[in-house]
């Protein structure tokens, strides 16, 4: 929407993005032992990253140690297991186990399971992409990894954290970015 007045043009979007407030994204990549969790802030920049042990990720979700006390409601993603018609073993009941353990203490109003094939499609637009087609998408997308010198945005990142980054970009574009939050 533009208001004109008198010489100047203001753009109505332009301003009510400069009132928002931080929202924070809570996105996990749930492991069966350990899980890559990335805190993002609304514009995407990277607050906070890691990979942890399940027990200790529980008890950060169950002290909201996530959550800012700014009155503002955060959003909470997590990657869902997808079944595809193969054997599994038991490794991926656990995983499954620790989404249900998490999404429980999760202390959010909006929680959003993020499927791996919507990662893929939303990323590199192919269902055939694979764990580094994503995280060169992500770097595409975001910028360099750097160096201890000069860190990037992703310095730091390994492993789950790239997967954890996928969930929560993937549900951003999903879901904010037009202002579709999921009810």
């Amino acid at each position: 929407m533009v208001q004109r007045r008198r010489d100047r043009v203001i753009h109505i979007s332009n301003i009510t993005r400069c009132k928002e407030v931080n929202k924070l994204i809570i996105a996990i990549d749930p492991g069966n032992v350990e899980s890559g969790y990335v805190v993002l802030n609304n514009d995407l920049t990277i607050k906070k990253f890691g990979k942890v042990k399940n027990e200790d990720l529980l008890e950060d979700l169950q002290m909201d140690r996530f959550i800012e006390d700014d009155g503002q409601e955060d959003y909470f993603a997590i990657e869902m297991i997808a079944s595809y018609g193969m054997a599994v073993g038991a490794t991926v009941f656990d995983t499954c186990v620790w989404i249900g353990r998490f999404v429980q203490c999760a202390n959010f109003n909006t929680i959003q399971y993020i499927y791996r094939k919507d990662e893929k499609m939303n990323l590199c637009y192919t269902m055939k992409a694979k764990d580094t087609n994503i995280r060169q998408a992500l770097i595409d997308r975001f910028g360099i990894i750097g160096v201890k010198k000069r860190p990037g945005f992703f310095y730091g990142f390994k492993a789950d954290m790239w997967a954890a980054m996928a969930v929560g970009v993937t549900f951003y574009d999903m879901y904010l970015k037009d202002n579709r939050v999921p009810q």
